[in-house]
């Protein structure tokens, strides 16, 4: 195979703030537009007319379901997951009306001030860019409160990360969002001492779709496996944001060859277990994008403790996207593909799946609860019925309880 040609190199800082600039090249084949293919005009028709809102209220009915399928080492550890989260999500809810404390230095480059101590405090990936009302969720377009947005991811660790699917794999995911919760609180206190308000949207508490911010700070651009892959770690990462009234210059969408590496590559595609990925782009409220079936992906992800294959089988995670696009530089193939290696995986019960092996699943396991818990309930309802099944008064007393302990809990963002 003749070696690709180049159309640009992307330089980006190291993994850390210890490491040195990694230039990424770009093929010249794999080259599209910076940041992903969007027809705005589309993108304003459905946030105007149909907005989007967070799975906690729009699927409520399989957020509640999902408890009941995890095994029980899983099922304590999250348990005591959202014990933690709590506190940082209640200080995060109020966290914009705080006062600076201090007159901001106008003579500074409070961009590059931001920038710098996030990365100090642990942030892997950093950028700036203006808060896309386009993506807030419903529920939260009128809390947030400021114009800048500052992009703030945090790498999972890559040993624990390699485990999924087991309970390691989700301590890794879990426990970096705990880390992350308290250093976004960290972040908006030093913002604050510049003299500028700060807004926490926790991570465990979503304000907004996140990954089109994070592909406009040019941070990354959209996987086939309907994640962020960044440079550094792909999506081996947690992803939050912190609005501010700071005078941040903004950063701008990248390029790194994603949408049409991901056309080239497929392993998440193809090594899904829930057969829950697409081949093919389709265009979706006008964004371009593989698009993910969630009522595949959800029942695997909550019976098998996350899942998360899409993620261990990337060879953007796995080895780097620098690494992986020199590769394809040189020979015109994905880094690790066909191989054990990369592909190969062990399946909770179901024993080792090679490269070209899926685990097999029966009908019932993709059964799971569908809309909010009121609409299940007068699902399953409306069902016996048609069936011609007797209704007692017992299952009508405990169906109209169902209901109104439903309706009293009220719409709330957060599991």
């Amino acid at each position: 195979m003749l070696k690709k040609a180049i159309d640009h190199v992307v330089v980006r800082h190291g993994r850390t703030v210890n490491d040195e600039e990694v230039a990424i090249p770009v093929a010249t084949d794999l080259t599209t537009v910076p940041g992903i293919p969007t027809r705005e005009s589309d993108v304003s028709f459905y946030s105007t007319n149909y907005p989007l809102e967070t799975h906690n209220i729009e699927k409520t009915a399989d957020r509640d379901w999902i408890w009941t399928v995890y095994d029980e080492e899983l099922y304590k550890y999250l348990k005591r997951h959202d014990e933690l989260v709590g506190p940082l999500i209640e200080a995060s809810e109020g966290s914009a009306e705080l006062e600076p404390i201090s007159i901001p230095d106008k003579s500074v480059d409070v961009t590059s001030q931001i920038r710098e101590k996030a990365r100090n405090l642990g942030f892997g990936e950093v950028g700036f860019t203006r808060f896309d009302y386009h993506y807030a969720l419903l529920a939260k377009k009128s809390w947030v409160q400021y114009e800048h947005v500052i992009c703030l991811a945090i790498e999972q660790d890559y040993v624990m990360t390699q485990s999924a699917p087991s309970l390691m794999a989700e301590q890794a995911h879990y426990g970096a969002y705990e880390l992350e919760g308290a250093l976004l609180l960290d972040l908006a206190e030093y913002i604050r001492g510049l003299g500028y308000h700060a807004q926490v949207h926790s991570p465990n508490d979503n304000s907004s779709v996140f990954i089109p911010m994070f592909v406009a700070a040019g941070l990354g651009q959209l996987g086939a496996n309907g994640q962020l892959l960044s440079p550094h770690f792909g999506s081996r990462s947690r992803l939050a944001l912190l609005t501010t009234d700071a005078p941040l210059a903004h950063d701008a969408p990248v390029d790194y060859g994603i949408n049409n590496f991901c056309k080239e590559c497929q392993i998440c595609v193809n090594r899904c277990p829930g057969r829950a990925l697409v081949r093919e782009k389709v265009w979706w409220r006008g964004v371009e994008k593989f698009k993910v079936i969630y009522d595949r992906c959800r029942p695997i992800m909550g019976r098998y403790s996350g899942c998360a294959i899409c993620i261990k089988t990337c060879p953007i995670q796995r080895y780097g996207m620098k690494p992986v696009m020199e590769y394809y530089v040189e020979t015109g193939e994905v880094l690790g593909k066909g191989t054990e290696n990369l592909e190969g995986y062990d399946f909770m019960g179901k024993g080792h799946f090679s490269p070209g092996e899926l685990p097999a699943f029966d009908r019932d396991t993709f059964q799971i609860p569908q809309g909010t818990n009121e609409d299940w309930l007068f699902e399953e309802f409306k069902t016996k019925l048609k069936s011609g099944q007797k209704i007692s008064e017992q299952y009508a007393t405990k169906f109209v309880s169902s209901v109104k302990e439903v309706l009293e809990k009220g719409k709330i963002t957060r599991d």
